[in-house]
């Protein structure tokens, strides 16, 4: 039974600045998070890992709510809703297929209306994890037909239907399609795709040091949270692989770190150079220390530890920074040092098309919205 919050009749008065007796029968119910179950999608109904929230139930109303998490390859088995379906989603890509052969891939914030009576199933992309909210009505107590799982070859002829939209890169390399992919994935907390990524780059020759450096650089940018589940998830793929005699190159070694005194002085050259011209301004007149740790530690540190080329850091940079809505200002800045450093609009705009492909359509957006905002 979930917890029910009722607010009182007078606060719903004081709220609509009314006057006067109100049913308490009528009181809004409240369904506080976590109070309803979650579960992990039966192996019979679903295909790969499947995590579902319940959000509101039908008890109320003919239709219920919940957010249903499928990881890399998962999908549902073919199903028909006897009221329909709402599917909206909340994070990733979704893909959806009917039996009569239409194919449907949505994005954040895009949704889909099954009808009633519909055989369908939907499901998450090879590569990356999508969460989607869906509002299930219900007919005679009825909310779902399940019926045969999903085979293999279906799920890959509607991948096949949808390949159109996979963009043409020519202009970033193997391994920097793979980092920004890796700390995009990370920046975004999204460790179930991260992990099949991680799989995929090392499988393709990606060296360990190369992705292990990939998530420190995400740390003076995403927080340490991010950077440490990065690295925590990168070690569990990498010890896995060895134990199933899979042997992968460790890759050349980061840089030992500057002296203490130097630090701060090879940052604010680096930083010179990344902008342009020294840096300042009415935020660092307010707090100093700011830049001071910018230099000393971003610049001056982590920069300093090689393996990447500055242009690599700042690629990566906007990758990580397009995964975290609200630093739109940063990402500018960050596209501005990208251009600065000589990586052209076209790979930006290639790196843009990636992120949307692999990552989610709001990912890749919101490079291209920097990108033009920077441009103009």
């Amino acid at each position: 039974m979930a917890k029910k919050s009722r607010i009182s009749p007078a606060a719903l008065l004081a709220i609509a600045g009314l006057s006067g007796e109100v049913n308490a029968a009528e009181a809004q119910t409240v369904y506080p998070a976590g109070s309803l179950p979650t579960f992990t999608g039966p192996e019979a109904m679903f295909t790969g890992k499947v995590d579902v929230q319940m959000s509101f139930p039908g008890d109320n109303t003919p239709y219920s709510g919940a957010f249903v998490t499928f990881q890399p390859g998962a999908r549902t088995a073919w199903h028909d809703h006897p009221a329909g379906q709402h599917m909206v989603v909340t994070k990733g890509t979704a893909v959806t297929a009917t039996r009569d052969g239409q194919v449907v891939s949505f994005s954040e914030g895009e949704a889909v209306w099954c009808p009633e009576g519909v055989d369908h199933w939907h499901g998450a992309t090879p590569h990356a994890a999508m969460t989607h909210f869906v509002v299930t009505g219900s007919k005679d107590n009825s909310a779902v037909n399940w019926k045969d799982k999903v085979s293999d070859a279906q799920y890959q002829a509607a991948l096949d239907a949808l390949k159109g939209a996979a963009p043409e890169i020519k202009r970033l390399t193997i391994r920097e399609q793979q980092l920004v992919i890796a700390v995009a994935l990370a920046a975004a907390d999204d460790l179930g795709s991260l992990r099949a990524v991680f799989d995929e780059a090392l499988e393709a020759g990606a060296t360990i040091n190369d992705l292990s450096e990939a998530m420190v650089h995400l740390y003076p940018y995403g927080g340490f949270p991010k950077s440490l589940n990065g690295l925590g998830t990168l070690m569990a793929v990498v010890n896995e692989r060895k134990a199933a005699g899979k042997k992968d190159a460790e890759g050349a070694e980061p840089q030992p770190l500057p002296a203490p005194d130097q630090a701060q002085v090879l940052g604010k050259q680096v930083q010179t150079e990344l902008v342009g011209h020294p840096v300042s301004g009415p935020l660092f007149d307010f707090e100093p220390v700011a830049n001071t740790f910018l230099q000393k530690h971003l610049f001056g540190d982590v920069f300093a530890r090689g393996l990447f080329s500055n242009q690599e850091r700042e690629i990566l940079t906007v990758a990580i920074l397009a995964s975290m809505p609200g630093a739109a200002p940063q990402l500018n800045s960050h596209i501005g040092m990208s251009l600065h450093t000589g990586v052209s609009p076209e790979k930006l705009q290639e790196l843009a098309s990636l992120l949307e492909f692999r990552v989610s359509r709001a990912t890749g957006l919101r490079v291209s919205s920097a990108l033009t905002a920077v441009q103009n």
